[in-house]
């Protein structure tokens, strides 16, 4: 269906892709993996129109073809979901599916309509919302479910997907999976882009594996393994599935009783010092709300908080740091980061008071001053006065991660700090959490990715529906039990 030639692409001096050639085949699910920075999302977007290549040829059904723009890849039935989602917060779901539809090039749309079309794709990918409701409403994981509703409305014939489940709970993203599976009975040729080994190899056909811009292999799924993929990734062995080993403290650092906010229920939980206790739910269990209440984000409706040994209200989150309290928001780029601004103001921005004098910032002060974090998270850059857009999605995670780690906080709130990182950069983030933890600092750590929290944390907090439902013994409990007391209602257990 479709086929890619010795593509090449570069951005000044540096190659995103050198000489790749990549096909897919009707039916099949032709996995592409690589570490961030590999080039995998670059030939996706060179697949989709969006980029164009600087050599090279791409061909589909047999006919050499030259985009010029989505649009017109989008007319020989290539469809795309972005990582980093295109859509627009302030227009309503139905406007963001059928903006730009070759079905719905009309002056005037009437909203009827509108929604019956988008319907179908929201129930497809199991999105309980009204096709009316604005798209900043919704989390992340309901937009990236709207982004791939819009996509599968495209109807497209190759469909190419770039870390779709990375903002998913494991419910969704086993939808997502059914549901590829599905197009895939129908014909339809699936490009899947994905860190997540396990989904890999339980939907692919083949697996395509690039590094530093270059094609190292393509394989029958059935003919390698998780470790050798891994390992042609990342040049070396990388250990994911080791736990964690020190024992937590015994004094507490943090008390949670009865917190309520609009969207928290009613949460009661303890952490002590020198613990990682892990925290997951389905969307909208309030794991993300959570964090933003603790962090003087979201005002307390009821409930009472003990922080280090004192009383803890924050109203606003410059009270949160004064605490020593540190918040890592789920989103990076919208929440966390300031893009187009240096490494090296991104990971000061926070502690600028304590770098300034009289309004002046001492630039030589702040640059000693973020080196010991930059190089202690391992960022991968040549120099910390690039943009930090220009860096990949594990290395954005890690300067965001050096930012709050320069204020010295206690305690820390990492909201799914590995989401859409690539093999190594999360190996690299489980070895800093645990450090962390060693050294006395208490770790919240929210996921969707059950392995890692089981890997990475000492106990478990269940939240459902804005209620913390269970607060479990990492070693003596299973996915499968995580999962179920995350659908229902039980009690707290001790």
């Amino acid at each position: 269906m479709l086929e890619c030639r010795i593509i090449e692409k570069h951005y000044g001096g540096v190659y995103a892709l050198k000489g790749v050639s990549f096909d897919v085949r009707p039916g099949e699910v032709h996995a592409l993996c690589g570490e961030n920075g590999a080039g995998k999302s670059t030939l996706a977007k060179i697949i989709a129109g969006v980029v164009q290549s600087d050599a090279g040829e791409v061909w589909v059904n047999g006919e050499k073809v030259t985009f010029s723009s989505p649009a017109e890849a989008r007319k020989l039935g290539i469809g795309i979901v972005f990582q980093e989602l295109d859509l627009f917060e302030h227009l309503t779901v139905a406007e963001n599916i059928t903006l730009a539809h070759p079905e719905a090039e009309r002056t005037v749309i009437r909203h009827a309509t509108q929604d019956a079309f988008c319907r179908p794709f929201l129930r497809q990918v199991g999105l309980d919302v009204s096709p009316r409701t604005k798209l900043g409403d919704l989390s992340i994981a309901g937009a990236q479910l709207v982004a791939i509703a819009r996509a599968l409305s495209m109807k497209a014939k190759v469909l190419l997907l770039d870390e779709p489940t990375s903002s998913l709970t494991q419910e969704a993203a086993e939808r997502l999976l059914n549901l590829i599976g599905d197009l895939k009975k129908a014909g339809t040729g699936i490009v899947y882009v994905s860190h997540k080994m396990g989904e890999i190899f339980r939907i692919a056909d083949r697996v395509t594996v690039l590094r530093d811009g270059a094609h190292i292999s393509t394989r029958p799924a059935a003919e390698t393994s998780i470790e050798e993929t891994i390992r042609f990734m990342v040049g070396r062995e990388i250990d994911l599935a080791s736990r964690v080993e020190t024992p937590a403290g015994e004094v507490m650092a943090l008390q949670v009783k009865g917190l309520r906010t609009l969207r928290l229920k009613e949460v009661n939980f303890s952490v002590r010092k020198g613990e990682i206790l892990g925290v997951t739910g389905l969307v909208g269990s309030g794991r993300s709300a959570l964090g933003e209440a603790l962090f003087g984000l979201d005002p307390w409706t009821a409930g009472e908080v003990e922080c280090l040994g004192k009383a803890y209200a924050p109203k606003r989150p410059a009270e949160a740091i004064q605490a020593r309290f540190a918040y890592l928001p789920e989103d990076r780029r919208t929440q966390g980061l300031f893009l187009r601004m240096s490494v090296r103001r991104n990971a000061s921005a926070v502690i600028l008071p304590s770098l300034s004098r009289h309004g002046w910032i001492d630039f030589q002060r702040e640059a000693s001053v973020i080196q010991e974090e930059l190089a202690r998270t391992q960022i991968k850059m040549a120099h910390d006065a690039l943009p930090v857009e220009s860096l990949s999605g594990g290395n954005q995670q890690k300067v965001l991660l050096a930012k709050w780690l320069l204020t010295q906080p206690e305690v820390l709130y990492l909201d799914d700090p590995t989401r859409g990182v690539d093999i190594g950069a999360k190996a690299d983030i489980y070895r800093i959490i645990k450090t962390l933890a060693t050294e006395g600092k208490t770790i919240l750590f929210v996921s969707s990715e059950l392995p890692e929290l089981l890997a990475c944390s000492h106990r478990i907090l269940v939240m459902n529906e804005g209620r913390s439902v269970a607060l479990l013994e990492t070693r003596a409990t299973t996915q499968e039990e995580i999962m179920t007391l995350a659908a229902n209602q039980p009690l707290l257990s001790s």
